[in-house]
């Protein structure tokens, strides 16, 4: 039997009453997109045609959620073969939905109807919407906005897709800043129903109001966002992965990890969700910041052993575990905790057994604080706002309502003082965010935050 932690006095494993959390996930997500002071919009106003910059998957997968609800697209790439490729894709994706029984075929072919394509980026001219899904990268993003600029209309509201970069950057490559908004879609954006929107500081309320009712529109969950690195989601889900290869590197391993997580209900552990994006992904980006991260504060660069191993994933038929041949099954892999124990020996760090309540502590716990700073700075409106996003777009378990209902229901105090103890053994990742020290000093909780109703740009 694995030994407690002695900073650990919080009661991790006990959660809130199913029914209590479910509907507090529900509130959550129809109470996220309620923001005040925005101008009014017509209640029967929506974009009369839509222009995407990017085919690929996520491209191909916003333009079918507009065309699911009626709205004409046209998709824009570079090259003619390109916007082919997304055409076929997203023709694809709708014969599979019609072969599963889940779409007729007469509404498939009036939906793909819908979509045409273009290599030129004059046949935006005519969207009141256009949104741009190409590769994460600023400066490609910068220049495609100084394209779309040129040739959009002059009320078209211009969005980006992106997943955690500054949108005062990139408004900043056009003449209308005020007209530039962050609209980050998850893969695959037709399925997922989160929508993190982002403004700048130039952002106008007009079109705060319009994204919002975009992301209705379309059935999404909504929730706006400060526009501070990687959003809110994201944000929390480094400091959350983090956590997760320090337990590893620590002695405990992947699947163990994986197991916990789903046992306190997430739908599928980080190592299993990675093992399907693809552990190949960013690696360039990822080398750069080795190169210019601060030396004062423990990094983890576990990522790279089983790229190093040739282990990018289900698409390789091996990643943080193998796949049998046709089946995507994970099986934990002895090979991989061979490379994985070598790790932990290089690095110094002896590897003990880590059990269930330290494994859910430290990963809740991380998000819970990051959460908490989010608040102070602004960057997420109000805690129920956290709760959908994670609820939504990152498999936290409806049940439990989101971290911070959890956090509520173990209690902050305790909370609050396990992360301050962390923080005095393992120091900067764990500085408590000092509304979480308040609110526990003060014998209040996060949901009675439930009210606020701005974002900080």
């Amino acid at each position: 039997m694995s030994v407690r932690p002695a900073w650990l006095s919080a009661d991790v494993l006990r959660l809130p009453d199913p029914a209590v959390g479910t509907e507090h996930a529900l509130a959550a997500q129809e109470a996220a997109a309620d923001f005040e002071a925005l101008p009014p919009l017509h209640e029967s106003w929506r974009p009369r045609k839509v222009g995407i910059v990017g085919a690929g998957t996520m491209g191909g997968g916003i333009a079918m959620a507009f065309a699911n609800v009626g709205v004409p697209v046209v998709l824009v790439d570079r090259t003619k073969a390109d916007v082919e490729r997304g055409i076929d894709r997203i023709r694809a994706n709708y014969n599979h939905s019609v072969l599963r029984g889940r779409l007729d075929q007469t509404v498939a072919d009036e939906r793909l109807a819908l979509i045409s394509s273009s290599d030129q980026m004059e046949a935006l001219a005519q969207a009141d919407i256009v949104l741009e899904a190409v590769y994460e990268d600023l400066d490609l993003k910068r220049q495609v906005f100084v394209e779309i600029d040129q040739v959009a209309a002059a009320d078209a509201i211009l969005c980006t897709n992106t997943s955690g970069l500054d949108i005062d950057r990139i408004a900043g490559a056009t003449g209308r800043p005020d007209a530039v908004i962050g609209t980050h879609f998850f893969s695959p954006a037709n399925v997922m129903k989160l929508l993190e929107v982002i403004s700048g500081k130039l952002t106008s309320p007009g079109t705060l109001a319009k994204a919002l009712r975009i992301g209705k529109l379309i059935g999404k969950v909504t929730v706006p966002s400060g526009n501070a690195p990687s959003f809110i989601g994201n944000a929390m889900l480094a400091d959350y992965r983090r956590e997760t290869h320090f337990l590893v590197e620590e002695g405990a391993f992947p699947s163990d990890v994986d197991a916990r997580l789903e046992d306190f209900g997430f739908a599928m552990g980080l190592y299993k969700v990675a093992d399907m994006a693809g552990l190949d992904v960013a690696l360039d980006a990822r080398r750069k910041e080795m190169l210019t991260r601060p030396r004062d504060r423990r990094y983890s660069d576990l990522g790279f052993v089983p790229v190093e191993m040739g282990r990018f994933g289900q698409k390789t038929g091996a990643g943080w575990y193998r796949y049998e041949p046709g089946s995507r099954t994970p099986i934990r892999d002895p090979e991989l905790d061979v490379a994985l124990i070598e790790h932990s020996k290089r690095l110094g760090i002896p590897r003990r057994e880590i059990g269930a309540e330290e494994i859910v502590a430290r990963c809740l716990y991380a998000l819970v604080n990051r959460g908490a700073w989010l608040l102070e700075k602004g960057v997420a409106a109000k805690p129920g706002d956290i709760d959908a996003v994670y609820v939504t777009g990152y498999g936290f378990p409806a049940a439990v309502g989101g971290p911070m209902l959890w956090a509520d229901e173990v209690g902050l105090a305790a909370i609050a003082d396990d992360i301050t103890r962390l923080h005095d053994q393992f120091g900067y990742w764990w500085e408590p965010a000092p509304l979480l020290l308040d609110l526990a000093a003060t014998g209040r909780r996060f949901g009675d935050l439930n009210t606020r109703m701005e974002v900080a740009p």
